[in-house]
């Protein structure tokens, strides 16, 4: 479960978990702990190929199941220029890692980003 928040320590518009590995198969759930949020996976090199677009409505819970291996970006729509970002690493695969990485991140994200895209390498 990732929580979608306003404040998580000193950060504002926050997912409780910025990184999550699963296994194929598994489930990803988010809850809308906080108002106003939601989640949206960046189709421009920020999925495996043969994922469709996937993209919840604000304020409410939303799950998704994980069937395709590799790194999926997402983001909070109405926040990500402010670094509501996160990434899901589906069986331990990091095959799209450079399509990650040319992602066109915006606002805030653009310094978030970066160091989340080294934690993924470890």
């Amino acid at each position: 479960t990732v929580e979608m928040l306003n404040k998580l320590e000193k950060e504002n518009m926050v997912f409780s978990l910025k990184i999550v590995n699963v296994d194929v198969g598994d489930t990803v759930f988010w809850k809308a702990t906080d108002k106003g949020h939601n989640v949206e996976f960046i189709m421009k090199g920020g999925v495996p190929a043969g994922v469709e677009k996937f993209k919840s409505k604000v304020g409410k819970d939303t799950e998704y199941i994980f069937s395709i291996p590799g790194i999926y970006a997402y983001w909070c729509t109405p926040h990500k220029t402010m670094g509501m970002i996160g990434f899901v690493i589906v069986g331990k695969d990091l095959s799209n890692l450079d399509s990650i990485k040319s992602i066109k991140y915006l606002g805030k994200s653009k310094k978030i980003a970066p160091k989340l895209i080294t934690q993924l390498q470890q």
